[in-house]
């Protein structure tokens, strides 16, 4: 009994999804589009899966305080980076792209698949 309660306490602890970052995972889009969000170098990537720009890395965001997150945000149909910013509330990550210092900014609301 021993062996099997302390095997559990091992599973548990080595699974990764238990210290994953509550961003990573699966994502669905304003467009409908899935997008996947990995660790890659300390910050996390975000990777469209599906449709017309599948395969292009459309942003890099590092963990700040509290949910929210800091990196960049490229549009997929013209490659142009922006600076971005996004912030995760239960299943609905907002994230968006700013130009002009935050003086034009496009924002959407994704939702966990």
């Amino acid at each position: 009994m021993r062996r099997v309660l302390l095997t559990g306490i091992a599973l548990l602890m080595a699974g990764g999804a238990a210290f994953a970052d509550p961003i990573e995972g699966r994502w669905k889009t304003k467009s409908g589009n899935t997008a996947e969000i990995v660790p890659c170098g300390g910050q996390y990537c975000i990777t469209l899966k599906t449709g017309e720009h599948a395969g292009k890395q459309i942003g890099k965001f590092k963990p700040e305080d509290n949910g929210q997150y800091t990196g960049t945000v490229t549009d997929p149909a013209n490659d142009k980076t922006y600076s971005g910013k996004g912030s995760l509330s239960g299943n609905s990550f907002k994230m968006g792209g700013c130009v002009l210092g935050g003086l034009i900014c496009r924002n959407e609301t994704w939702s966990r698949m």
